[in-house]
């Protein structure tokens, strides 16, 4: 990790799933307008697959090869059945994923400090993750409970970062952020009919995270949301759409973003 500055400017990267790969086209517009090399953030937090993307592109991993990966990933790409109690899928499929586009990497090739969230599905805690295996920790910060096992990681069984931070405002500040642009993929509350007991519980969940979402991304600085109406989690063929969205959004912040920067650069 860098030393602690007086200012220290964090990117917090939201989950979503599929949502959630509008963090790759925002990722695409801040270094189309501030450059590579002078990217304004001095840390970087991602939850779920927010950690995913943000701990490829702190490891120095290109954002275009970051786009291309994101358009093979499929829904039936990460189906593996199993009779886990802790969700319907192994997540073999999901860590392989995780591994090829980390290359084998860990927190120590960084170009960029970088932390994950995870949260401890037995006891409710939040963890923040700055060492560790990188792969499994991500692995597990993407698995949301009920659809992939959790990953037993030091004797704690670990679940997605998003059930305590769909939006990592709180972590980034807690590890002494004075300036936090968040990432809101949000939820995808449906505007269908209920017209049956699992679409009444997906409909609960989507309601309560956006809620949450809202929250934790209001404690941001600025906030980038996507607009992703009737794009659901698993729409990971809606690929390329979603990361357009996260250009647009990300170009329609840059004039608050650049303005509140230079404020706090000059005031902080």
């Amino acid at each position: 990790m860098r030393m602690l500055k007086k200012r220290m400017i964090a990117l917090s990267l939201g989950g979503g799933a599929a949502r959630g790969l509008s963090n790759v086209g925002i990722l695409k517009e801040l270094e189309k307008n501030f450059g590579k090399e002078k990217m304004p953030f001095d840390m970087m937090v991602g939850s779920s697959i927010g950690g995913l993307v943000g701990a490829a592109y702190c490891l120095g991993v290109p954002v275009q090869d970051i786009e291309d990966a994101a358009l093979k990933v499929s829904s039936s790409r990460l189906v593996d059945f199993s009779l886990n109690s802790t969700g319907l899928l192994k997540g073999e499929k999901l860590e392989k994923i995780i591994s090829k586009m980390l290359d084998g990497k860990g927190f120590n090739d960084f170009q960029i400090p970088f932390a994950v969230t995870t949260t401890d599905i037995e006891t409710g805690e939040e963890l923040v993750h700055t060492s560790g295996n990188l792969v499994r920790i991500v692995r597990a910060s993407c698995s949301w409970p009920g659809f992939f096992s959790s990953t037993e990681i030091d004797g704690r069984l670990l679940a997605d970062g998003g059930i305590r931070n769909s939006v990592p405002t709180k972590a980034a500040y807690a590890m002494g952020a004075t300036f936090v642009v968040a990432t809101n993929p949000g939820f995808s509350i449906s505007d269908e009919k209920i017209d049956n007991v699992f679409k009444a519980l997906v409909q609960s969940i989507q309601i309560m995270g956006e809620e949450l979402n809202e929250y934790q991304a209001g404690i941001a600085n600025v906030v980038i949301k996507p607009e992703l109406k009737n794009i659901h989690q698993f729409d990971f063929d809606r690929a390329r759409y979603i990361m357009a969205r996260g250009e647009d959004a990300a170009r329609e912040c840059m004039k608050e973003l650049k303005r509140k920067l230079w404020f706090h650069t000059l005031t902080g």
